[in-house]
């Protein structure tokens, strides 16, 4: 998950407040946990150092936790509370496999992103979406991949604006979201409106909204949150917005739906169609589909932008990777033409994209839950993390583990698909785990168990994002403009790819 951009500001009435409320908790707080803290406390005034230390030092101090004791429980200071941290491959298998009255999914969910607040009740308690995100969009995706690959060409196109033989200096995150926006809404709203600027801004602001307002309210305590959480959403806005042009659109298709039936002639093929065959009565309403429609476009944008920036540092910082997956993607082209099935066959290129998300893509932490039993959740251990806490597994650090990689440290582009070529030579099934797709303990950068990201299957984290790598290799130029992989930044329980750091690109002689 992304976090808030460096540079914006958190207004000092938030500040003290939130400094007050745990102020105020750090004085009534329960007696010691058994479960030793990810960093030392021994008063007041030092848990609050610590939980500014873990929300400005958190990726660090995770780690340091990790080589202290790779799977050991630890606590996190929270602002307010203490969470919880499990490490190692192991705990993360036990997490993901715990049942959801056990083990929150949900809850952890509601909590991260705040969706109550930042995106509606209705989409906490029915996220329907999903189940059309799952199946219909996927079943769709290659009849559809045209299209997409046509708006591939095009967005970037534009974004870049380049002339022959020069190379331009572009700002990867802000360049990325706009052509992942295009691209995405192509396949959710087609064309001309997944070309309208003013459209595409809505989209965008609401996803840039939603996950940085989500860190700055979720530093607030609970009871708080109903009074601040109104405030800070950009909901209202955005739907009223987005409205303007999805409503007459919308408004049409039910119409015809009532006149015509539910497969009536011409039916569009895409995102409003699939939501409108899955929505419940309630949910089938002018304002709830658009509304829809927006939230699946910020999950999209968002993982996709993340994922694609981080690959493109990597690709300029390690650039002898360049040209084998240049020569695969020309060769897979022109033996199979440009088309979803080709990608299968990008075995580089899907190598490289799972690398850059082991090494440099994954959040500090994975797999939040809130712990709903009555009685906790016990390991198989018999550490007990408590009734109404907030569990998490470290999400980067069992991905830097030498007991799960060899050489961990190193990116090595190419080392799931020499992998899978072992894997395949010894007919061995578990080849499947080292598709860019797949989740394991090991790998969680799209989660792990039946709560895995419900995009992965399909067009946001495979297709779209090795058919953008692809077009890129065989159309662009790429070199770092410094030298080294730039800079990230982490907050708390999140990270984000540097938002200003720039490469050079230029057309291809």
């Amino acid at each position: 998950m992304s976090s808030p951009a460096p540079g914006t500001s958190i207004p000092p009435l938030y500040i003290l407040l939130a400094g007050g409320t745990a102020v105020l908790w750090l004085w009534t707080r329960k007696p010691a946990d058994p479960v030793p803290p990810l960093v030392e406390v021994d008063g007041l005034w030092s848990y609050y150092a610590a939980a500014y230390r873990f929300i400005k030092n958190s990726s660090d101090l995770i780690l340091q936790a990790y080589v202290r004791d790779r799977h050991g429980v630890f606590r996190i200071p929270h602002p307010f509370r203490w969470d919880y941290l499990a490490n190692g491959a192991d705990r993360v298998a036990e997490v993901a496999a715990a049942r959801e009255d056990v083990l929150s999914f949900m809850h952890g969910v509601d909590e991260t992103l705040q969706v109550s607040y930042m995106m509606g009740s209705e989409i906490r308690d029915n996220p329907y979406h999903h189940h059309t995100v799952q199946t219909t969009l996927t079943r769709n995706l290659a009849r559809c991949f045209p299209q997409v690959k046509d708006e591939i060409v095009c967005a970037f196109d534009d974004v870049l604006s380049l002339k022959d033989g020069e190379w331009k200096p572009f700002a990867v995150l802000p360049g990325v979201m706009k052509v992942v926006a295009r691209t995405t809404n192509r396949l959710f709203v087609g064309l001309p409106l997944c070309r309208n600027q003013e459209y595409l801004n809505i989209s965008i602001g609401f996803t840039v909204a939603v996950f940085t307002r989500c860190f700055m309210l979720g530093l607030f305590p609970r009871w708080i949150r109903p009074v601040i959480g109104p405030l800070m959403s950009p909901k209202k806005e955005a739907d009223r917005r987005v409205l303007e042009f999805l409503g007459p659109m919308i408004s049409e298709r039910l119409a015809k739906e009532d006149e015509l039936g539910s497969d009536w002639p011409d039916k569009p093929n895409d995102l409003i169609s699939w939501l409108m065959q899955d929505a419940a009565p309630a949910d089938k309403t002018v304002p709830a589909l658009a509304h829809r429609v927006l939230i699946v476009n910020m999950a999209a944008i968002h993982t996709s932008t993340i994922t694609l920036v981080d690959v493109l540092f990597d690709l300029t910082t390690y650039p002898s990777h360049i040209q084998p997956m240049r020569e695969e993607v020309e060769r897979v082209i022109m033996q199979e033409g440009w088309t979803k099935a080709a990608l299968n066959s990008m075995h580089l290129v899907d190598s490289f994209i799972r690398e850059s998300q082991r090494l440099n893509g994954s959040s500090p932490v994975a797999l939040m839950r809130k712990v709903v039993a009555k009685d906790g959740f016990k390991f198989s251990d018999g550490t007990l993390i408590p009734f109404g806490s907030y569990l998490a597994t470290s999400g980067r650090a069992v991905q830097h583990d030498a007991e799960n990689y060899e050489r961990p440290e190193i990116f090595d582009g190419f080392r799931f698909a020499r992998m899978r070529e072992e894997l395949e030579r010894n007919a061995d099934h578990a080849v499947f785990k080292n598709h860019m797709i797949s989740t394991s303990p090991m790998h969680l950068a799209f989660g792990y168990g039946k709560h895995a990201c419900p995009g992965r299957n399909s067009f946001f984290a495979a297709t779209e994002l090795k058919a953008m790598l692809a077009h890129v290799l065989i159309t662009y130029d790429v070199k770092a403009e410094n030298e080294g992989r730039p800079v990230e930044y982490s907050f708390g329980r999140v990270r984000t790819p540097n938002p200003t750091a720039r490469i050079l690109i230029r057309k291809r002689q």
